[in-house]
This record gives C-alpha cells, structure tokens and sequence, in this order.
C-alpha cells in the first residue's frame, strides 16, 4: 500500500469532532483494521480535536484547527494542531484526571497514549499546541478479506 496523505483544516466547533471521527473510522476501515482498533482510533483522535477546540481556544468557534493524516500499511500517523492558548506543563496536563475544565474528566491524554503506540505534545504558550499520535499495525495481522 502506498503511503497516504490528508490535511484538513476546520473550524473549531464541536460538532466538527464528529467528522473527524467518521474520518479516522474511513480510514481504519481501508487499512482493514478491527472493529476494536477503529473504535480506539476514534477515541485518541476525537479527544486531540476536542483538547484543541475545549481548551486551545475555549470553544471559540471563529478558530481553525488544523488535521493531518498519513497512513500506509504498517503506520498511521496523526497530528492535531491548534493555535490556542498552550499549555503551560504538558506534563502535568497529561497526568490522569488533570483538567483545566471541572467540568471535564481530564482523561484525554490518557486514551490517547493507551490507544496509540506513541504520543508527543510540543505546546508553547500563547502559540499552540500540536498533538502527534502514531499507531504501529502488525504486519503479521491477518486480513478479514
């Protein structure tokens, strides 16, 4: 399979995120992954665009929040880009339950690193934040075909 690339760029309004996971679930259907695998996929990238929509602009909808996907057989790649806020300790917001929101569980970061095989935040404050997320596929996964 060759390699793939999308980008896209979207207004951040939440019920953007919902495309975002028919996206990323398309995308898992081609690459034959299972049920299981699209359902995690699903859930990393639709926290990364909620983080940058929630938290990087605080539901400003007059924002863009930029998507790029490459994908082949044996990797996918995705990355969520905001230039929002920042955050000030990544480190700290990637702990469990933290969260600048009461309201929010503080969970995101942590389906994304259970779900994916690797998880960077590079964030500079008052600049943005981009979220790359990779999931490595087992070469020896039999195809459903």
């Amino acid at each position: 399979m060759k390699k793939n690339h999308l980008e896209l760029t979207f207004s951040s309004l939440a019920e953007n995120v919902s495309i975002t996971r028919m996206l990323i679930a398309s995308i898992g259907a081609q690459l034959d992954l299972s049920l299981n695998d699209i359902e995690e996929l699903k859930v990393a990238v639709s926290e990364a665009v909620s983080n940058a929509i929630i938290h990087g602009y605080h539901n400003d909808p007059d924002q863009v929040v930029g998507l790029e996907i490459d994908f082949d057989s044996e990797a996918l790649r995705v990355v969520v880009r905001d230039q929002g806020c920042g955050i000030a300790d990544v480190e700290q917001a990637m702990q469990p339950a933290y969260s600048t929101d009461p309201e929010r569980m503080g969970l995101g970061f942590v389906f994304m690193q259970s779900f994916m095989d690797e998880l960077q935040v590079d964030s500079t404050l008052n600049k943005g934040t981009t979220v790359t997320m990779i999931k490595q596929f087992d070469k020896t996964r039999p195809s459903s075909h």
